[in-house]
């Protein structure tokens, strides 16, 4: 018995997905279809880590689980630091400061869902707020040791 054909509105076609350059070999691909609406709680996507760079210690309003698709991590998650290799995965409660970094030599991709579809992001050394994947929402560059820390 084969499966019943996939609807063409579920379907993402690369021409179809926006991608967010970061900055300094930092790009988020979100999976925003036409099936993720406001029935849908969840808002999913993946990130693109080019070696040596990071995300900076930031928070959401949601919580969030994270899998490493490809490469190495390391996650600063509150107070925890810990590395990560490609199937692992980790979680990160609402409103807990947190950063992902490509430790390994080659590329690192991390697969994101989080609970909920108004999702902000609020970046730790500035304290400054903003919808995720908004204009302001950019933003990365090579890993620094205060993000190594898990410190603002």
């Amino acid at each position: 018995m084969s499966a019943a054909p996939v609807p063409p509105s579920m379907v993402l076609r690369p021409e179809e997905i926006e991608r967010f350059d970061r900055g300094n070999g930092v790009v988020t691909v979100p999976f925003v279809g036409k099936w993720n609406c406001a029935e849908n709680r969840v808002t999913t996507g993946m990130t693109v880590f080019s070696p040596g760079t990071g995300i900076p210690l930031h928070s959401h309003n949601v919580e969030e689980t994270v899998l490493v698709f490809e490469g190495e991590a390391t996650a600063v998650i509150g107070d925890d630091e810990f590395d990560l290799v490609a199937g692992q995965a980790t979680w990160v409660p609402a409103g807990v400061p947190h950063c992902f970094r490509n430790r390994g030599e080659g590329q690192m991709t991390i697969y994101w869902v989080y609970g909920g579809r108004d999702v902000t992001r609020t970046v730790t050394a500035t304290g400054e707020t903003f919808e995720h994947l908004s204009d302001k929402d950019r933003g990365a560059g090579p890993a620094r040791p205060s993000d190594s820390a898990g410190k603002a």
